[in-house]
């Protein structure tokens, strides 16, 4: 029987899909891990990049962020966490969300960016606050950009994710770190697969809110698949 065979045979085990242990609890708990870290990732670059993109300033700051961020190990990051904070779920979550800051920091930062100067400056000069300007203006139109961030962060996460079992009986890691150390290579790779497709699952659905975000952000050339702005010979 080959490997695959293997796995699928694993995961057809009626007992797999129950109890606090089962396929679907595990699920539950990466998804639960991936939620928060990007969440704790978001505190901080959202608020980063609104102020970067929104000033128009910081670009070198932003750039050493995010590849000093991008170049520190997980794993060597998880068990320095691992070791300051112990056994449990903190440090995974840690980890997790020092990975989500770069790719989230980007959509926001590259968002602003992306805008018009002209419209901001068109904002404030009918009376508009600064905060009005970020919240009423540059936000929505930067909006497909920042889900796009989103969308990067969450699925690096997801993916990433597996390294909680590390330091906890948590998520669908478990399954992998269990298989390594019994050598039971097809409950690992029946692991791997679900967490294959739980990161398609998400990479459709993020895909479909960024689609639904350049509605937002443009609706005159999002309503035609032409990308031509209606015309009043349109309407009847």
């Amino acid at each position: 029987m080959s490997l695959l065979s293997e796995a699928w045979a694993w995961l057809a085990v009626e007992g797999r899909w129950s109890g606090p242990a089962g396929i679907p609890a595990r699920t539950a708990q990466h998804l639960a891990v991936t939620g928060v870290a990007v969440l704790l990732g978001a505190v901080v670059a959202v608020p980063a990049g609104i102020l970067v993109g929104h000033a128009r300033r910081g670009a070198g700051w932003v750039a050493a962020l995010m590849g000093g961020a991008r170049a520190v190990p997980s794993l060597g990051l998880l068990t320095l966490f691992g070791l300051w904070l112990g056994i449990g779920v903190e440090a995974p979550l840690l980890t997790l969300a020092v990975l989500a800051v770069p790719s989230l920091l980007a959509g926001v930062y590259s968002g602003f960016l992306a805008i018009d100067e002209a419209i901001p400056q068109a904002a404030r000069a009918v009376g508009l606050s600064p905060g009005q300007v970020v919240v009423l203006v540059e936000l929505p139109l930067a909006l497909p950009v920042i889900v796009g961030g989103l969308r990067a962060a969450t699925l690096q996460v997801v993916a990433t994710a597996t390294l909680a079992a590390y330091t906890s009986d948590y998520g669908l890691g478990r399954y992998l770190f269990a298989g390594l150390k019994t050598r039971d290579y097809a409950q690992m790779l029946a692991g791997s697969l679900i967490v294959i497709a739980l990161a398609l699952a998400l990479e459709l659905l993020l895909a479909a809110l960024q689609r639904a975000a350049r509605r937002v952000a443009d609706p005159a050339h999002t309503s035609d698949p032409s990308g031509r702005r209606p015309s009043r010979k349109d309407h009847p």
